[in-house]
């Protein structure tokens, strides 16, 4: 616990290489979930510091975008060898800061390095498309870094989503303004030493910490930042999006999910019960990605809810800080007072069949113990709304017709998750489900090389792979004539 003795009292921005209190000095404070208690204050950024770190990236950017893709690499090869070394430390601050338990924190920690080594790979390996029109004209095309990128990450694993937007955005030649959630600043704390390590040079980073409203609005607004990347709400990523029009930004926008689990009655029952648990549960719940709603054939229904409702009263709830914590404490009061809300509407709309409420011996924190509600109707408002806690609802079905209209009946479609022995009726449900993303007999195992995100109202754009370079980058076609070209003389009298 070492780690925990030295936490910064001061949470500072930080511009042009440099760690720096806000313009106007204003601060905020930083608690830990488990206790709601007040450990560090943090800069309160607005428009004055975005501007500031606006500059320094348009200072920083046209050296960083002139390396050659190479370079760029092995900077980010430095990066990850630096997160690293600091696995350890990582993951007690991230524990700390947001609730998780720090098994799954320090899961978090090797995720972010190997971010930076995909995307390192990924510019390396890149190719130019290149089209021969016979022997007449040769076209080919070239990415250009598009320049300041503005990166807003949520507070659910921080730090390795704030990797997952920072590797593709430097990789790709750009220079970055970095807003992390208020609620969760602690581990972007360790970027400035971890940049500096890597050999970074200063403004290619700048780091703004600040409240939504007031720092994120600005980052979004300000005239010389032509892409967002943003991974949060769909409330805010719609005010996100009307605010980009005025200036046609670039959006990626990876927004809510309510992703359905559908689990037939061939089924591996004991794999599919094991992903649900860990699925809907691990990382407090908070994930956009989760199994949320289980979706399972009439035959089977009662023995997997019984069995779901038996593991889940079995997941051991405990400080963030206990190797043997599965669920720990949600990441801020007022994100818990949600989940209870939505938890009390779901008892009088459908029947609790575990949890609900909080562990009798933790009387203070975020704390809830997961929850399953069983014979869930389409209608009910745990069944439509995303929860973002540990809290799954479940509902029967009789034929595949049923179960892919129930999959399709939310305005989310960021995941879902098929189980049947029949893969040629999960493959017709893989593609009749309206999701940017769909497992066949597995939990959510990330192919970094494969595009993610959402339709409907789960977002805008695709980020991994080579995907994200192309959002990062601009695309520039030359076609080039390989002999004369017969042109029409318009104007001439001969």
């Amino acid at each position: 616990m070492a780690e925990l003795d030295v936490l910064p009292k001061v949470i500072r921005h930080w511009i042009a290489g440099e760690s720096v209190d806000s313009v106007g000095a204003a601060t905020f404070d930083v608690t830990d979930p488990a206790s709601n208690t007040p450990y560090a204050m943090a800069a309160a950024g607005d428009a004055r510091d975005v501007a500031l770190a606006v500059a320094a990236a348009r200072s920083a950017f046209p050296a960083w975008a002139a390396l050659a893709n190479p370079e760029r690499a092995r900077i980010l090869h430095r990066i990850a060898d630096a997160v690293e070394a600091r696995q350890h430390r990582l993951a007690r601050y991230e524990s700390y800061d947001s609730g998780l338990p720090i098994t799954q924190a320090g899961g978090q920690a090797r995720r972010a390095a190997e971010n930076f080594r995909h995307f390192a790979g990924v510019v390396v390996a890149l190719g130019e498309e290149a089209f021969r029109q016979g022997g007449k004209q040769f076209s080919y095309v070239v990415r250009t870094p598009a320049g300041v990128a503005g990166l807003i990450t949520p507070w659910n694993t921080p730090f390795m989503l704030e990797s997952w937007k920072l590797a593709p955005a430097l990789a790709a030649g750009c220079a970055v303004v970095l807003k992390p959630a208020e609620w969760t600043p602690l581990s972007a704390s360790l970027w400035p030493e971890i940049l500096d390590e890597a050999g970074v040079p200063a403004g290619v980073v700048n780091i703004v910490h600040g409240i939504g409203e007031q720092a994120g609005q600005a980052l979004v607004d300000h005239p010389d930042v032509p892409l967002i990347s943003f991974t949060g709400s769909t409330a805010t990523g719609r005010h996100i999006a009307r605010c980009s029009a005025r200036h046609l930004k670039r959006l990626s926008l990876e927004l809510g999910g309510k992703s359905p689990v559908v689990v037939f009655a061939d089924a591996d029952i004991e794999a599919a019960l094991d992903a649900v648990v860990f699925g809907a549960f691990s990382l407090n719940g908070e994930r956009c990605t989760a199994g949320s709603r289980v979706l399972v054939e009439r035959v089977r229904y009662a023995e997997f809810t019984d069995r779901l409702a038996e593991r889940a009263d079995r997941v051991v709830v405990g400080p963030p800080s206990d190797p043997a914590t599965e669920v720990g404490a949600l990441v801020h009061p007022e994100h818990y007072a949600r989940v209870r809300a939505h938890v009390e509407a779901g008892a009088k709309e459908a029947r609790l069949a575990a949890g609900g409420a909080r562990p009798a011996l933790l009387p203070e924190g975020n704390y809830l113990r997961p929850t399953v509600f069983a014979d869930v109707p389409r209608t009910a408002r745990i069944f439509q709304k995303e929860i973002f806690g540990p809290v799954v609802a479940v509902a029967p079905f009789d034929d595949e017709a049923e179960v892919i209209g129930l999959a399709n009946a939310t305005r989310y479609g960021l995941a879902a998750y098929i189980w049947t022995r029949d893969l040629q009726r999960g493959h017709r449900i893989a593609h009749a489900v309206e999701s940017g993303m769909v497992w066949l007999n597995s939990p959510n195992v990330r192919d970094l090389r494969t595009p993610f995100g959402g339709v409907k109202d789960s977002g805008l754009g695709r980020e991994g792979g080579v995907h994200s370079i192309d959002f990062y980058s601009e695309s520039k076609t030359v076609h080039v004539a390989l002999g004369e070209t017969p042109i029409p003389r318009f104007g001439s009298s001969t």
